[in-house]
Order: structure tokens, then C-alpha cells, then sequence
């Protein structure tokens, strides 16, 4: 696939990511190209797994859910939980990335989101402690993924914690974390529920270039029982317009960047 040809694969996956579907006719209006054009692209793409065509139109293809994982109804409940939002900021943070960067996803929902946002990524190097996401993106010739290793200890977290985890990230850096979380307060900073899952994405966090908060607007403003980092340690929080102005205010005091979507 040329560049020109990559470019606007790109922007018919970021169109399917917004929509879920869309036609020929629509995508040869919004991105101003022929027919044929798009065509030739669906084809690549529908060869790389990435679009089912139908007639007329394309739709995004299904998830690339672990067909295990498909039964884990307390994983699916929180997937479910402010859903729309955790998609608006994926795509967000999915723009974020760049080619041949090494990136880092801690185990959570909105974290699996935007891995199902970067299959189509090429030369990109992920470090996750997530089993699912580990299994989600195996499958895709662009993206090297490495799990951390170690422990699951909680039903439907596919959270992977303890010295087996640890000592594989020793020697491990990022370019940019992305880090899920429980709550995210300007005065106490971002936490999570467990302590063991917090001191892997403590790590993870402190090898990192960047740290990128991902929260919908029910975790602002939460605290819960275990420190991953304070404020001062986080680059940037992705966060939806739900937010209150108060605290939208107080957080961009503390001198973090905030992308609202």
C-alpha cells in the first residue's frame, strides 16, 4: 500500500471508529475521493481483517475479542458502563501514538478500547499487563506485543500483578503510558482499587516519557484505596465533556494537559 493509499486507509478506519458503518457513496463525499479509490482501499483493508464490505458500504470489523473473554459478563457490565464516552476517548488517545514508538496499556476497559482503536497501527511496540488486550492484538502484523507476565488474582480483571510482573518491567521504557484508573483527584492524584495492580502501573508509569491518564467523567474527582502516581507525574488526562467545570478548573491548575472530548 503507498503512502498516499495509507493516508487514506487511515482516515476510512477513523471514519468506521466514529460510526461503526458507512457507505461508498458517504466516504467518497466526507473524504473527497473517487469511487474507485475507496474501493481499491476496502479491499486492502477487508484483507488486513480490519472492515467487513457489504453491498454498497463497509462496517468496522467485530472486535477481535479472545472468544473466551466474550463470556465474562463482569468484564462486559463495565465495558457497558459510560461505553460512548470510553470511545470518544480512545479515538482521542489513539491519536496520541506515533510510528515506531514503544507504548505501555495497564489493564481496564477503556484502556482494551483504545487497543481495539490501534490494530491498524504499523511499527508500533505495546508492553501490557493485560491478558485480554495481549490476546486482542496479537493477531495484528503491525503491532509487536509483549505481556509483563505473572498473576491473575481477580475474576474478569484479566489484570496480570506480582514479582513475575515486576521484574519483567525492570529493564522495560515507554514512550507513553496509558493508564486506566479507579479515580483521578487533583489533590490525591490517580488511583486504584488494589494495591498490587497499583504498584505495577506505578511502575509502568515511572518508566514512561509521558503518562496518559485515560477516565470517563465518573472517575474525576473519585479517590480510591491505592496511590499509582500524583498529578504531578501525569502529562496528560483524557477525560469526556461530563466533567464539571470545577473540577476541570482545578486540574488544569495542577498544569497537566487535558484533552475533553
Amino acid at each position: 500500500m503507498s503512502l498516499k493509499s495509507a493516508l487514506r486507509a487511515k482516515r476510512i478506519l477513523k471514519v468506521l471508529l466514529q460510526q461503526g458503518n458507512t457507505s461508498v457513496d458517504d466516504l467518497v463525499k466526507l473524504l473527497d475521493i473517487s469511487a474507485a479509490s475507496v474501493r481499491r482501499d476496502l479491499t486492502k483493508l477487508e484483507s488486513q481483517g480490519l472492515v467487513h464490505r457489504t453491498h454498497g458500504g463497509v462496517t468496522l470489523a467485530g472486535e477481535a475479542t479472545y472468544e473466551p473473554f466474550r463470556f465474562d459478563a463482569s468484564f462486559q457490565i463495565r465495558e457497558g458502563r459510560f461505553a460512548d464516552e470510553k470511545r470518544r476517548i480512545a479515538l482521542a488517545a489513539a491519536e496520541l501514538i506515533q510510528e515506531r514508538q514503544t507504548i505501555g496499556l495497564t489493564a481496564g476497559t477503556t484502556t482494551t478500547q483504545l487497543a481495539r482503536c490501534i490494530r491498524h497501527l504499523k511499527s508500533v511496540s505495546l508492553i501490557t499487563n493485560a491478558i485480554n488486550i495481549g490476546m486482542e492484538l496479537a493477531n495484528q502484523p503491525g503491532l509487536k506485543v509483549t505481556l509483563t507476565g505473572g498473576s491473575v488474582q481477580w475474576a474478569g480483571a484479566f489484570s496480570m500483578v506480582g514479582p513475575t510482573a515486576l521484574d519483567s518491567l525492570e529493564h522495560i521504557f515507554l514512550d507513553i503510558l496509558f493508564l486506566g484508573a479507579c479515580g483521578v483527584d487533583p489533590m490525591r492524584g490517580v488511583t486504584a482499587i488494589e494495591a498490587d495492580e497499583a504498584l505495577i502501573f506505578r511502575v509502568m508509569a515511572s518508566h514512561a516519557r509521558q503518562v496518559v491518564v485515560l477516565a470517563d467523567s465518573s472517575k474525576m474527582g473519585m479517590v480510591s484505596p491505592a496511590l499509582i502516581c500524583g498529578i504531578n507525574a501525569v502529562h496528560t488526562i483524557v477525560t469526556d465533556d461530563g466533567i464539571s467545570g470545577d473540577l476541570l478548573a482545578l486540574l488544569r491548575a495542577t498544569g497537566v494537559k487535558l484533552i475533553v472530548v
